[in-house]
């Protein structure tokens, strides 16, 4: 295998992990158990949320070049994410939360 597969534990729910891009590397993720708020971005289109969850299983494509991050929706939640190549720092560009202007709130329904 010439990437790399992960998985998060995310016990709160306060917590932002946010934001990061890859200039090499693609991101596929998907919600073992809880779920998420998904965030990408680019600095020409902004952000948008998509929402990751057990109840409704799929994986979304972090293209490199796309800032992404995510905050746990139920404590507990686990993201499984496989990494189409073995961590490399040189290839991590950041930038702060709040950078795009988002809102990582979410509201109880």
């Amino acid at each position: 295998m010439d990437g790399q597969v992960n998985v998060s534990y995310v016990n709160s729910t306060e917590h932002i992990v946010a934001w990061h891009k890859h200039n090499i590397q693609t991101d596929y993720w998907t919600c073992l158990k809880g779920s998420f708020k998904v965030g990408m971005a680019t600095e020409e289109d902004g952000c948008e949320f998509v929402y990751l969850s057990d109840k409704n299983p799929r994986v979304i494509e972090m293209k490199p070049g796309v800032y992404h991050g995510y905050k746990a929706i139920e404590p507990g939640s686990i993201l499984l994410y496989y990494l189409t190549e073995k961590y490399n720092p040189e290839d991590e560009i950041r930038a702060s939360v709040g950078h795009f202007g988002e809102e990582w709130t979410t509201e109880n329904k």
